[in-house]
């Protein structure tokens, strides 16, 4: 009688498991998260948010089609927005060891230039960013960084 009780119980919750995964439909997890991205400010502690804490929502949708990051230190890189994009979502839930500041070099309607700059133990990483409006969204379009 024990066994029969474990075996109904074992098939209900499996049951119920496989309604709960069914209900959520086909698809519901391969679903982009969309992020705000409605003013610049918005885009920018985002970018910060992705770039220092890991977070991976709204990775794509964050940086423009033609973005283009490049990297000054002994061999100068270039990296494509695929590249970035990628590298990024590798490092979800990773959170930089880092003090991060920002400032605002240049502002207008439609594009906005900041400088942030993430400080670790025993060196600076400086990263000037370009974001643009781009329809009702503002994206990342460039990246430059430094090291000191």
């Amino acid at each position: 009688m024990k066994t029969l009780v474990k075996t109904f119980t074992a098939a209900a919750l499996i049951a119920v498991s496989t309604f709960a995964m069914a209900a959520e439909g086909p698809g519901a997890k391969a679903t982009k998260t969309n992020v705000n991205l409605s003013t610049a400010d918005f885009a920018l502690e985002h970018y910060v948010a992705v770039t220092t804490e890991g977070e991976s929502a709204g990775v794509e949708q964050l940086f423009a089609e033609d973005f283009n990051q490049k990297i000054q230190a002994t061999n100068a890189q270039s990296n494509s927005r695929s590249e970035v994009v990628k590298a990024f979502k590798k490092q979800k839930g990773e959170k930089l060891n880092c003090t991060v500041s920002t400032a605002i070099i240049e502002e207008s309607a439609d594009y906005m230039v900041a400088k942030v700059t993430l400080k670790f133990e025993n060196f600076t990483k400086t990263d000037l960013v370009t974001l643009e409006r781009v329809g009702n969204d503002w994206k990342v379009s460039k990246s430059i960084n430094s090291y000191k």
